[in-house]
C-alpha cells in the first residue's frame, strides 16, 4: 500500500474506532493480502489506542438464523452449513472487548441497516469513523457506503481489514475506499493519534 503524504488529523472527540466481524466464526477463514491473524492484531492495536484516548470503540458481529436471514434471489447465494460451532458470532478474544465497548449485532452484510449503529453515533456527536474488519468487499464495504450516504467522514485502516482474495481487498480498497474516504495503515491512524 502508497501511504499518502498529507497529514492525517484525527479528532479525538468526535471519532470512533468501527471494527466489523471480527469474530470466530469469520476471522477463522483464509484472508487476503493480510492473513487474519495481522488483520486482528492491527484491530487490537487501533482499539487499545482508541480506549486509552477515551474514543468509543464500536466491535460489530454478525449473528443471523435460517429464520431471519435475508434471502433475495442471487445467481450465487450463500448457504448456511449445517451445524454453525456455538460460538460462531463470538468476538475474537484479542480484542479485549471491555465494558466502555459498543458491541453492535447485525443481520446482513452492513453494521447500519436494521440496528443502532447511526444512533449510537449520532449522541456520541461521531462525525467520523475508522474501520476495519473482515472482509473488506462485503462487511467493510457496505458499511462504508451507508457512513458515505449518512455523511460520515471516514479512515480505513488497509492493514486492518481483508478479504477472501488479495483481488477483492484491492478493488474495494482502490475503486471505493479512496473515493469515499481516507485509506491509511494502522501505523498511520496510531501516529495521528498520538499527535
Amino acid at each position: 500500500m502508497v501511504e499518502l503524504t498529507d497529514d492525517l488529523v484525527i479528532d479525538k472527540e468526535r471519532t470512533a474506532l468501527v471494527v466489523i466481524d471480527l469474530q470466530k466464526g469469520i476471522a477463522s477463514r483464509p484472508t487476503a493480502p493480510h492473513d487474519s491473524r495481522t488483520v486482528i492484531a492491527n484491530a487490537a492495536r487501533l482499539a487499545d489506542v482508541f480506549r486509552k484516548n477515551k474514543m468509543p470503540v464500536f466491535l460489530v458481529r454478525v449473528a443471523t438464523t435460517d429464520a431471519d436471514g435475508l434471502k433475495p434471489a442471487a445467481d450465487e447465494q450463500w448457504s448456511t452449513p449445517a451445524s454453525m460451532p456455538a460460538d460462531w458470532s463470538e468476538l475474537v478474544l484479542e480484542l479485549k472487548a471491555q465494558p466502555s465497548d459498543v458491541i453492535i449485532t447485525k443481520k446482513q452484510w452492513g453494521a447500519f441497516y436494521g440496528t443502532e449503529l447511526d444512533l449510537q453515533l449520532r449522541r456520541r456527536k461521531i462525525d467520523t469513523i475508522v474501520l476495519c474488519g473482515i472482509s473488506t468487499n462485503v462487511g467493510v464495504e457496505s458499511t462504508a457506503r451507508f457512513a458515505y450516504e449518512y455523511g460520515y467522514q471516514q479512515v480505513f485502516a488497509e492493514d486492518a481489514m481483508s478479504s477472501m482474495t488479495a483481488q477483492l481487498h484491492a478493488n474495494t480498497v482502490g475503486s471505493v475506499f479512496r473515493r469515499i474516504g481516507r485509506v491509511r495503515s494502522t501505523d498511520g491512524i496510531l501516529q495521528a493519534l498520538s499527535d
